[in-house]
């Protein structure tokens, strides 16, 4: 998922509620994780992946302004991963994107990552818009994850081939992405989600 994606957080009704995943499995004891904590961790969440969406999209349109599709890929290619792992520093946390489809092998899902996939996936296939979702892995770590949702910009690396994505931009794309899976959406599409695992104290 080698470029910005702009995203959209769907909360659930009320301030009470929160979708929250299961924090165990039946052979794990429960972890504690109160309301509060919920609650303070989906806005710490929302705000970093916003922050770090605002820091890939930026240096994304400059590049494109720069040099065009082919020079973003190459940038994207280079600075995009080195990017969130600045930004992972700044917020002493782990900032990824993740997807079903990916185009770059280091973003694959990991353990409740493709959990969570999934679990969006199911939604959509009701008819149901998908909602940021917090889960205390351990006592030491706190996952958040974010839909992240296809914007007309991102069709020129995301699109359909021969309509929204050019050939000659795709064959730039496959050179560098060799194994990529990430192309044939449409505007407003789900592409992915933001996973950040959060260290406590």
């Amino acid at each position: 998922m080698a470029i910005a994606h702009k995203f959209k957080f769907w909360v659930l009704a009320g301030s009470t509620f929160l979708l929250l995943l299961g924090a165990c499995t039946t052979t794990q004891k429960t972890v504690e994780f109160s309301e509060k904590e919920q609650k303070d961790y989906l806005q710490k969440g929302q705000m970093v992946a916003q922050q770090s969406f605002a820091a890939l999209s930026g240096r994304l349109m400059a590049a494109i302004e720069q040099g065009g599709i082919p020079h973003a890929v190459k940038y994207c290619n280079a600075a995009a991963l080195p990017l969130i792992d600045s930004l992972s520093n700044v917020h002493q946390a782990n900032i990824r994107r993740t997807s079903l489809k990916v185009r770059n092998r280091q973003d694959v899902a990991q353990g409740w990552e493709k959990e969570v996939l999934e679990a969006y996936q199911g939604l959509l296939a009701e008819g149901k818009k998908p909602a940021p979702v917090v889960k205390k892995l351990d006592p030491k770590r706190v996952a958040f994850a974010a839909p992240i949702f296809m914007a007309q910009p991102c069709l020129k690396c995301h699109g359909k081939l021969g309509e929204t994505l050019n050939e000659q931009h795709y064959a730039a794309i496959k050179q560098l992405y060799p194994q990529d899976q990430a192309i044939g959406y449409v505007d407003g599409d789900w592409r992915g989600m933001w996973s950040i695992t959060f260290f406590t104290k």
